[in-house]
């Protein structure tokens, strides 16, 4: 199988995968959307924030298990594929339990942060404390779908993750309009399927340890020299994490200071970003596994070609992208939204959203190149440093351009981060190479 088509199939079954995620979103906003009062849509949309928060956060558990483990399996070391993955999911069983013994302390500083109605709050909160159960469940679901990609199996992860957004859609329906939950239903639904996802997961690696190798050492899962480094790995992935999540909301947060409709322009074309992302996502997954199985192999060719064709079909991707919101963006927007003035103000700042891509490309590219390698280190280091140019750019322009200075500090955030990788890139391949 040549390199490309083995890009590909790793690649697509995760866009497919990412694809589901919002449509979830929107089933969840559409069904509390035919409750009596808005104050329902807006306590969803609140408790779900916060999970986005922690989710997006700790998915440091998925990034930090794939190239570990996919550089066991090119040495073909089953003994640390199996002790990776035991690791890994008593990491994410200990977070787990400790964001439900915190789960009162984090609901009420989460909505003390946000100004919102007393129905949105209290509903808000009943829902936070529902899902919250959900969270041991979604955090070893992110170290299984992890493992799987280090074992290069994309297919398993999208048969998970299709399975429980069916499920929750169908529970949705069933607990709202049928047994008249209300928002409650809708955080049951999600506890609910979260753990049918899991119990499906644990089923596929079951039946994937059963066929794999037999290791040649005995498997010590609590070999604490090891836990250190998964924890060392995951700590720079979650602090670099953070960063692109202080990012993203800082951009929103000073889009509404300028106005409604600065914000609601920027809400709309930030999905641009969004569609685009789920396929460098899926090649970055793609080039995790690839590399890493290329490390522990030792191959200076593997590494190379992986190297090439996930910067190849990265480009590709993005330059589809740029063609086709230059020739559709406009057509896009007005699917979003049809209140008049805000189709206006998003034209303005269309010109930003086509060209994204082009520059966003090589952040993501790269990113799965570092992760593949275990360089977190390297890119909390290049996040940091585009983290600084943000706001510095935002700050001076801001006076002067207002809504354009802010498409001006993200497009330098995601530009600076692939020239830093860039920057980094040869010292990598020479430790690889010299190692």
């Amino acid at each position: 199988m040549t390199i490309h088509r083995r890009v590909w199939r790793m690649a697509g079954p995760i866009i497919l995968s990412n694809v589901s995620v919002p449509l979830l979103g929107a089933v969840d906003t559409a069904v509390v959307g035919h409750l009596p009062e808005a104050y329902y849509i807006g306590a969803v949309g609140v408790g779900a924030m916060i999970f986005n928060f922690i989710y997006f956060g700790f998915n440091c558990l998925r990034m930090g298990t794939t190239a570990p483990t996919a550089q066991a399996a090119g040495a073909e070391d089953w003994t640390e594929v199996r002790g990776m993955l035991g690791r890994a999911l008593f990491i994410a069983l200990t977070v787990g339990g400790c964001l439900l013994l915190l789960q009162g302390v984090i609901v009420s500083f989460a909505f003390g942060m946000i100004e919102a109605s007393a129905e949105v709050e209290d509903l808000g909160s009943r829902y936070f404390l529902i899902r919250v159960w959900a969270v041991p469940a979604a955090l070893s679901t992110y170290v299984i779908i992890g493992w799987l990609y280090g074992l290069q199996d994309a297919r398993i992860p999208l048969i998970l993750q299709i399975s429980a957004n069916v499920i929750n859609i169908i529970l949705d329906l069933l607990f709202v309009f049928v047994f008249d939950w209300g928002v409650e239903g809708v955080a049951a639904a999600s506890v609910i399927a979260e753990y049918a996802g899991l119990a499906l997961g644990f089923y596929y690696v079951r039946r994937r340890l059963k066929a794999m190798p037999k290791g040649k050492s005995a498997l010590r899962i609590f070999d604490f020299g090891k836990l250190r480094r998964i924890l060392t790995l995951n700590g720079f992935i979650f602090f670099r994490t953070l960063c692109v999540v202080s990012g993203m909301a800082l951009f929103m947060a000073q889009a509404a200071k300028l106005g409604d409709l600065p914000l609601a322009a920027n809400q709309v074309l930030y999905n641009f970003l969004q569609f685009t992302a789920f396929g460098l996502d899926g090649l970055a997954h793609a080039a995790e596994a690839l590399i890493g199985q290329a490390i522990g192999r030792r191959s200076r060719e593997a590494f190379g070609e992986a190297v090439r064709a996930v910067l190849l079909w990265s480009g590709v991707v993005a330059g589809l992208n740029v063609l086709i919101y230059w020739v559709a963006g406009t057509a896009i927007v007005a699917l979003m939204t049809n209140i008049p003035e805000v189709r206006a103000e998003a034209a303005l700042y269309l010109p930003w959203a086509i060209a994204m891509p082009a520059v966003a490309v090589w952040a993501y590219a790269y990113d799965g190149i570092f992760l593949g390698a275990t360089r977190a280190d390297v890119m909390l280091v290049s996040m940091l440093l585009s983290f600084a140019v943000y706001l510095t750019v935002m700050f001076l322009l801001l006076p002067n351009l207002d809504n354009h200075a802010l498409w001006i500090a993200l497009m330098g955030f995601l530009g600076f981060r692939g020239l830093t990788l860039l920057a980094f890139y040869p010292r990598l391949r020479r430790g690889l190479h010299e190692s």
